[in-house]
């Protein structure tokens, strides 16, 4: 089996154990409302199948959200219109409870329809109203350091009123509309991706039809390097961020007393945002194979030095590679504002300064269970770090030590036996994510000291993974492996 293979493998088993979400903030991926639709700044399409055929419709839509006391409203609006004088109105408020698990890391709610108002109007005075709506939501979120990880199922009923007009005389007739759906997505720093299954089985008195719709919401912030070409300057180029979203919709349907099969695509992008970073300036690293990695984290605010000097082959520092990891998922604590104004905080270990700028990050990744001191007294910030230590606190933050086999394993590195017993699950874990490579003798020298230029590898390679795998996996692989 090749590594690809187990890579999608791994993260489907993910998807599964993880429970269906869309309690997430509103600034994340979120698919709008539960009819396969698309939306950008401008405008909102969707498709509608009750007339026996698939209909196009397009206009307005809001979405607002409002939280108080673990209870979250959403409110849907649109207001929508087809190519042939259709009109579309739907307005939709669904209220989740919310309940926050601390001990166990999850949050959990349920969600129910609170009001809904729908009328569809036709060009030929045909309506179809939302006579009553039921609807059940369960989800769960695995809340994790530097991701959160959800998912979950929906199951909804509408019943739809059809009136249609023949001379002066008006018949009316019953639609219903069964609803099973599960949702599963992700959400960090670097991007967030939703993604919506929903099938629909709708009795009309024609006869019984199905629509199948696969939609994805992604907003991702990818670094990229912009080249500086003016010959006469002070740098010759620095990094961006670059923030994009976009979502995408598929509509298979089989109406096999009207329209028959069909496949329908939808596409919305948003227009990205730039934001320029600043222009790393150190002397000592031109020629070294780690530049863009330094270059990268530098620009990120993730490695923050003063000289001018980076020394890419010195020993990386366990603070250091801590506060690293911290920034790169914007992990930080609240400041708890001492009772006694004479009161002043004391560092969690003798070898930590309360003083230190960084300090909150590494207390911050010390509550988290992110990394572990050395003793009761002793963090350990100036230690030099270990391959099989710096792993550990990268799986840690991502929340999937867990992934490893049953205890017992052996890894396909050579020198397996030289794994720390603490970071062997770390090791495997990355490994099978592409996080960490063996060298040319198959060794991953667990108890090797990482310099500074191999540090940052690693601390790119983890923000790679939170940039594009996680969307591949849960946009990518399962629209098109499901």
């Amino acid at each position: 089996m090749s590594s690809k293979t187990i890579q999608k493998l791994f993260f489907l088993m993910l998807t599964v154990v993880l429970g269906f979400t869309l309690v997430i903030p509103t600034a994340s991926a979120k698919v709008p409302d539960f009819n396969g639709g698309v939306l950008d700044e401008y405008e909102y399409e969707e498709v509608f199948f009750l007339t026996g055929y698939p209909i196009k419709f397009t206009g307005k839509a809001t979405v607002t959200e409002k939280e108080n006391k673990n209870l979250l409203t959403t409110t849907y609006k649109f207001t929508l219109t087809s190519d042939y004088g259709d009109k579309l109105t739907r307005n939709v408020v669904y209220v989740s409870d919310l309940k926050n698990h601390e001990t166990k890391g999850q949050t959990t709610s349920n969600t129910t329809v609170k009001s809904y108002t729908e009328k569809v109007t036709m060009a030929n005075k045909t309506t179809y109203t939302l006579d009553d709506y039921q609807f059940s939501q369960g989800s769960v979120i695995d809340n994790r350091p530097a991701t959160d990880y959800y998912s979950g199922n929906v199951i909804a009923r509408k019943i739809y009123i059809r009136s249609v007009k023949s001379g002066k005389a008006t018949f009316n007739d019953k639609i219903t509309v069964y609803m099973d759906g599960r949702n599963v997505g992700y959400k960090n720093f670097w991007g967030s991706t939703d993604t919506q299954f929903i099938d629909y089985e709708i009795e009309a008195p024609e006869g019984t039809s199905f629509v199948t719709s696969k939609v994805s919401d992604s907003k991702s912030r990818v670094l990229e390097y912009e080249q500086h070409t003016p010959s006469l300057s002070s740098f010759v180029g620095g990094h961006a961020v670059i923030s994009s979203s976009n979502i995408v919709s598929e509509y298979e349907y089989n109406i096999p007393y009207y329209a028959g099969t069909g496949t329908i695509y939808l596409n919305k992008e948003k227009t990205p945002k730039v934001e320029r970073l600043i222009v790393p300036k150190f002397r000592d690293i031109a020629k070294h194979w780690s530049k863009p990695n330094i270059e990268k984290l530098y620009s990120l605010g993730i490695l923050d030095e003063s000289s001018n000097f980076f020394s890419p082959d010195a020993a990386m520092k366990k603070d250091l590679f801590t506060v690293g990891v911290a920034k790169a998922v914007d992990l930080r604590v609240l400041e708890v504002k001492p009772t006694n104004k004479k009161s002043t905080k004391k560092a969690l270990f003798e070898d930590l300064d309360v003083k230190d700028p960084n300090y909150v990050y590494i207390e911050s990744a010390l509550n988290k269970g992110i990394v572990s001191p050395v003793n009761k007294d002793k963090f350990g910030a100036k230690d030099s770090i270990t391959r099989a230590q710096a792993v550990t606190i990268i799986v840690r933050s991502l929340g999937l030590e867990g992934r490893a086999p049953t205890p017992g394993y052996t890894t396909k590195f050579a020198d397996d036996n030289k794994i720390p017993k603490e970071a062997k699950d770390s090791i495997y874990v990355a490994s099978e994510l592409g996080l960490i490579d063996p060298d040319k003798k198959n060794r991953i020298n667990p108890n090797e000291v990482l310099t500074r230029g191999k540090a940052s590898q690693l601390l790119v390679r983890y923000l790679n993974f939170l940039e594009s795998d996680l969307k591949q996996n849960y946009r990518d692989d399962m629209l098109y492996f499901n």
